[in-house]
């Protein structure tokens, strides 16, 4: 009982958080919590108060009010013994350009404890999960923008933190480079450790996080699964039918079906508003052939977390 008790206790528990600098209010009031091997993403634009968070959340800046518990310790920039579970990767760069990765590794391995066969054992691991391994003895200023991008995450995961936070580690690296990132993070909760991912990218957050809470000006403006976010849109999908014929019959005829909530005809196509598109779709071409419409093609736009952001801020994501 005590096992599983420890299992789902919380490895993060953020509350009430708040910052002000003078008469601005960068942070009101944020909660969350994260469980072991989870991944919660913060996802907002720039200048939406997510890098402010995680510095209190690391213990970098003190709160105003509020507080944070990372494996059950109370966290301020006082806390040296709670900020040891923590492995924090920040979006600057913090490594020696002159050093190899390898070198990088023991430097900062050495000031977070780890010596001898420990310290080169957990190296040759970071290497490998980071995908450094044949270029160890690099010197880093030879690097690629996303490798170096890599080798910051490997440091930050050298003595097998609680809790990792990551803030924008894909900012400014190439498309490959970047999948390479999001596919060593996908790797890290399956040891059970907790994972703080902040972006402006809406894909990596549905790729990488089992929770995300979107943010806006300082405040969390919802937090749940993906799944769930998407509900609060309506969860409707759209089906936009291109062709000619009798659009306008169509029309008629598929405002009738039950899945279809809503019918508009452009004159080159229809675009419906259906609930559950993929199911309903067998149905409304078939519906819309009846009719004597001759449909050319079709395409499914289903609900992602740009539009819930859409919907809970009035402004798209990257605004």
């Amino acid at each position: 009982m005590e096992a599983a008790q420890a299992q789902i206790r919380d490895v993060l528990d953020v509350s009430g958080l708040v910052k002000r600098y003078g008469e601005l209010t960068a942070v009101g009031g944020v909660s969350f919590h994260i469980g072991a091997g989870e991944t919660f993403g913060l996802l907002g634009p720039n200048g939406a108060g997510k890098t402010t968070i995680i510095s209190m959340v690391a213990g970098l800046i003190a709160a105003n009010e509020g507080t944070v518990r990372v494996a059950g310790q109370e966290m301020d920039p006082s806390r040296t013994e709670a900020k040891r579970n923590i492995g924090l990767v920040p979006q600057e760069l913090a490594i020696y350009p002159d050093l190899t990765a390898r070198e990088n590794l023991k430097f900062f391995g050495r000031l977070q404890g780890l010596t001898g066969s420990r310290l080169t054992q957990r190296s040759n691991e970071v290497l490998e999960l980071i995908g450094l391994a044949d270029r160890a003895g690099d010197q880093t200023k030879k690097y690629s923008g996303g490798m170096k991008r890599r080798l910051n995450i490997g440091i930050g995961l050298l003595h097998r933190p609680t809790l990792l936070i990551l803030d924008e580690p894909t900012v400014g690296v190439d498309p490959q480079s970047r999948n390479a990132i999001l596919e060593s993070v996908e790797k890290l909760s399956v040891d059970g450790m907790a994972v703080l991912y902040t972006t402006h990218y809406m894909e990596e957050a549905e790729r990488l996080c089992d929770r995300i809470a979107i943010i806006d000006e300082g405040r969390i403006q919802a937090e749940g699964t993906r799944e769930q976010l998407i509900t609060l849109t309506g969860g409707v999908d759209r089906i936009n039918l291109r062709g000619d014929g009798s659009m306008a019959r169509a029309a008629e005829v598929l405002r009738e079906l039950p899945a279809v909530q809503h019918v508009d005809n452009d004159g080159a196509g229809l675009m419906l508003t259906v609930s559950d598109g993929p199911t309903a779709l067998a149905g409304i071409v078939t519906g819309a052939a009846s009719a004597g419409m001759s449909v050319t093609s079709v395409e499914i736009v289903r609900p992602d977390l740009e539009s819930v952001f859409l919907h809970l801020t009035g402004k798209a994501l990257r605004d």
